[in-house]
This record gives structure tokens, C-alpha cells and sequence, in this order.
């Protein structure tokens, strides 16, 4: 019976979540600035709850990205701290793919039977998004996570429509994104648990045997820069 803590603030959620045999306890709240602070006691206080230690963890998972960049930055270290502590492997998981998951957790199968994109703001008028395809017992990526300009997102769009889509770039997009999504698909641009999402998505890769050694644990970056410069916001401002 395998008992995993799942960590992620990859956005501006903090989210803590331990999957047990006999179900999810969970942790969500406010993250941003305060998720650095708040990971590791509420990580702690979920562990008490059930009566468990770090010893008794099989594996610590943790939102590997893409996201922002501190936040992913913080869950990778916690979990790599975590896990060096308890000598126990990590679970990086793909933050896009959690929120196909929570929809996935949503839906009938029927309505996920085709591909599912996940588009999620990623400021500076960029979108970060996915390709997956639900196959009845794990995800495949069709189109791994990366960062687009909402042009090239259309274009890519078209090449491969969607059946399903969610993410909250669905709302900040919203009108640039309606002509490149067919009509009737299944949309959703709010989670409803990111927690369940991310613990089930960590029982899914432990299963699959992709744990690896904490010193391996790395943030998935796909973009260099994280500000703009004076001149290139005025000129998103004009633009807009």
C-alpha cells in the first residue's frame, strides 16, 4: 500500500496533498510569496492527521512545471529536502497535465475521448499549453508543455483540435481563442480540485515506475525570460 505527499505552487495556489490507499487528505490556500512559508508545516500537519511520518512515505511528488518560477522552484526544493531526509525517490509531474487531470476527474469517459489541451496564462500575453489524449489508464502527451505566442497557439490549435480544453487562459483569452475552438467541445477554464488532481496524478506515475533519485529532481522551465522591459510593456499597452 503505497503512501506518496504531493507538493505544488506552481501557481498562485498552494497545494498539499497526501495519497493513501484509503483515500486523499489535502491542503489548499492561498500560495504565491506564501507558499515558501507555508509548504513544509502544512506537508507536516497532513502527515500528523493520518499518523504518519516521512519514514513511513513511499515516494514525494511535486509540480515540476511549467508554472511561475518561484513557485516551482520552492516545491522542487521541498520535496528534494523532504525526500533526502526520509531517503526516499521524488515524483516530478507535468502542472499542465494536472489540469487535465481535474478535468478528466469531471468528466465520463466519453467526453475525454479525444485530445484535451490545456491552456494556462502565462503573462506577458503568452500562453503556456499541452497536448494529451486520455487512453483509458494514463495520459499520453501529444504535444509536450511549451510557450506560445497567441498566434503560433492558434495555428496550433487548428493543426490539432482540441475535444476538450481547460485552463484559465480560456478566460484571459477569451476572445482571441473563440475562433480557433470548435463549436460544442468541453471547456473549462476554473479547477475544481487541484488537490485530487495532483494526488492522483502521483499514484499514476508511482505505479508507472517513473520515481526518481531526489538528486535528480529538476523544475521544467520553458521560458528564459520573466519580465518585461519598460518599452516592451508600453508597447503591449498600445497593442491591447
Amino acid at each position: 500500500m503505497s503512501v506518496l505527499l504531493a507538493l505544488d505552487s506552481s501557481t498562485e495556489t498552494l497545494v498539499v496533498a497526501l495519497s493513501r490507499e484509503s483515500g486523499l487528505l489535502s491542503h489548499e490556500s492561498e500560495g504565491g510569496a506564501r507558499a515558501s512559508e507555508q509548504m513544509v508545516p502544512q506537508a507536516m500537519a497532513l502527515l500528523a492527521q493520518a499518523g504518519l511520518t516521512l519514514a513511513q512515505l513511499d515516494a514525494i511528488a511535486f509540480a515540476a512545471g511549467p508554472g511561475a518560477f518561484t513557485g516551482l522552484r520552492t516545491a522542487c526544493a521541498v520535496a528534494q529536502g523532504l525526500a533526502f531526509g526520509a531517503a526516499r525517490p521524488v515524483l516530478p509531474i507535468d502542472s499542465l497535465l494536472l489540469v487535465a487531470e481535474d478535468l478528466r476527474l469531471q468528466l465520463a469517459p466519453a467526453d475525454l475521448a479525444g485530445t484535451c489541451w490545456v491552456l494556462m496564462d502565462a503573462r506577458m500575453n503568452e500562453v503556456y499549453a499541452a497536448a494529451y489524449r486520455w487512453l483509458g489508464d494514463r495520459w499520453e502527451t501529444l504535444r509536450a508543455p511549451a510557450l506560445y505566442g497567441l498566434p503560433a497557439l492558434i495555428e496550433a490549435l487548428r493543426g490539432l483540435p482540441p475535444q476538450a480544453v481547460a485552463g484559465n487562459a480560456l478566460t484571459a483569452f477569451a476572445q482571441d481563442l473563440a475562433p480557433a475552438l470548435p463549436a460544442g467541445i468541453v471547456q473549462a477554464s476554473q479547477a475544481r480540485s487541484r488537490a485530487a488532481a495532483l494526488g492522483s496524478l502521483a499514484r499514476q506515475a508511482f505505479l508507472a515506475g517513473r520515481a526518481v533519485d531526489a538528486a535528480e529532481a529538476m523544475p521544467v522551465y520553458v521560458r528564459d525570460k520573466v519580465a518585461q522591459t519598460t518599452a516592451e510593456r508600453l508597447a503591449a499597452k498600445g497593442g491591447a
